[in-house]
Formats: structure tokens, C-alpha cells, sequence
């Protein structure tokens, strides 16, 4: 049967999703759990193979298994087999042709900037700490521009596997959330790093500037990539 599964995991204990030997990785320590739960699975699938230190809160996978609990069993089966930074939030079984990466329709992320003037030890390896002046406003009008239909190859680095660089953003806006700025943003697919340095960029640089950058500029051009452990994968749409 074809299953799909929805994930969260606290990416700091990771060196992302994608299997590496000898280092620690989601998709690693999720095969270590079907391989405890599935007398025969195949053909793992995720929705977005997330960096190193980048967590998931609706992260969707899918597989093709036999010889394990029923669906409506599954997920509490896996839990018991996954370590505390990994849970498994569902599965429910799907048509033969689901595959999490190529069937979905768009993905969501949040990334988060936490604002306090001083650190705080639960907000490390949760948010980018940047307790420096920012213009609100600006970073309001610097996401209206990103949506729409653009070439956004200034913001993935020069090396990349990436040979079409234009992407479609249905929505992208910052909220202020207590001691947070939250930056969220809906498009059809990511490039890589592409969430992170457009979030570097509006810190640093004008809308005037980003709306230049979104023409197909050189990586060059584009701010600071922000680190990694701001960021999450919030949900999947199929």
C-alpha cells in the first residue's frame, strides 16, 4: 500500500534530510524506523530535502510498504522507534500514483528572526537572533515584490545543480509575532537557499535593490544568506 506521512523534526541535531554515511541525517534515522516497523518498504519520497540544522513542522513523505500495522496504527508505531527530535504526526494511505515531491502543488516556510535585545537560550538553534534596528515597513514592501512570477537566480548560490531558475510565489508576508518577526512564504518549489537569501537580502538591502535582484541578477548582487536554524517547513498543499 502507498502511504503518505506527515513529519516534524527539530533539524539541530541534523545534517539535513538527505542520507550521508556516517553522519546523522532525517532521512537516515527515518529509514532506521521503517526498517523496525515495515517487514518490506520502497520507494521513499519527501515534499523538500531540507538543510542542515533546518527544522520541519509539516514536512510529507511517502513510501510504498507491506507487512506492517495499518495505517491508522502506523504513526504511533513509528514514534516508538524514532528518537525524541523526530515525530511523525500521520499516515493515512493514498492513491498508488501519490509521490510527496512530485505531486505536490506548493510548499510553505517560515523563517524567524527573533528580535529581543538580549539572547535567550530557548530561542538558540530556533530563530536568528538580530537584535539590530529594522525597518518594518520596508521589509513589508520588499515581500509584495516577491510575488508573482520572477527569475530568482540571485538568490541560490552560483554552484548549483538548478537549470531553470524562475519560480511562481503565491504569498509572502512578515508578521510580528511577540518578540519574533516571522517571514512566511508559499510557492510552487524552492531553490536551494533561495528562502534564506531572500530573507538576508531584505535585511540588508531596499526594495528598490530586491526588486532589481528578482530580474535575474547575479548571486553577487543578493545580501547574506541567514543562517539555517531559523527556518521551517510548515506545510505541503497536494
Amino acid at each position: 500500500m502507498r502511504l503518505k506521512i506527515t513529519l516534524e523534526y527539530d533539524g539541530a541535531g541534523f545534517r539535513g534530510w538527505a542520507a550521508q554515511p556516517g553522519l546523522r541525517t532525517v532521512e537516515g534515522t527515518v529509514r532506521e524506523g521503517l526498517a523496525r516497523v515495515f517487514a518490506r518498504w520502497s520507494d521513499l519520497s519527501v515534499a523538500g530535502r531540507t538543510d542542515t540544522g533546518v527544522h520541519a513542522l509539516g514536512q510529507v513523505a511517502s513510501i510504498e510498504a507491506e507487512g506492517g500495522p495499518p495505517p491508522e496504527r502506523a504513526a504511533e508505531a513509528l514514534n516508538a522507534e524514532l528518537p525524541d527530535d523526530v515525530a511523525v504526526g500521520g499516515v493515512e494511505q493514498v492513491a498508488s500514483d501519490f509521490d510527496a515531491r512530485r505531486s505536490a502543488e506548493a510548499r510553505s516556510y517560515r523563517y524567524r528572526i527573533y528580535r529581543r535585545r538580549s539572547p535567550s537560550p530557548f530561542e538558540a538553534h530556533r530563530s536568528w537572533w538580530y537584535p539590530r534596528p529594522l525597518d518594518e515597513g520596508r521589509l513589508a514592501e520588499s515581500a509584495e515584490l516577491l510575488l508573482g512570477e520572477h527569475d530568482f537566480r540571485a538568490f541560490t548560490p552560483r554552484e548549483t545543480k538548478h537549470r531553470v531558475f524562475v519560480r511562481t510565489v503565491e504569498s509572502a508576508v512578515w508578521h510580528r509575532r511577540g518578540d519574533a518577526l516571522e517571514f512566511e512564504i508559499t510557492a510552487d518549489s524552492f531553490l536551494r537557499h533561495m528562502i534564506r537569501t531572500l530573507v538576508g537580502t531584505m535585511v540588508e538591502q531596499s526594495p528598490e535593490d530586491l526588486g532589481a535582484l528578482l530580474e535575474g541578477r547575479d548571486r553577487a548582487e543578493a545580501g547574506t544568506t541567514a543562517p539555517p536554524w531559523g527556518l521551517y517547513l510548515i506545510g505541503v498543499r497536494y
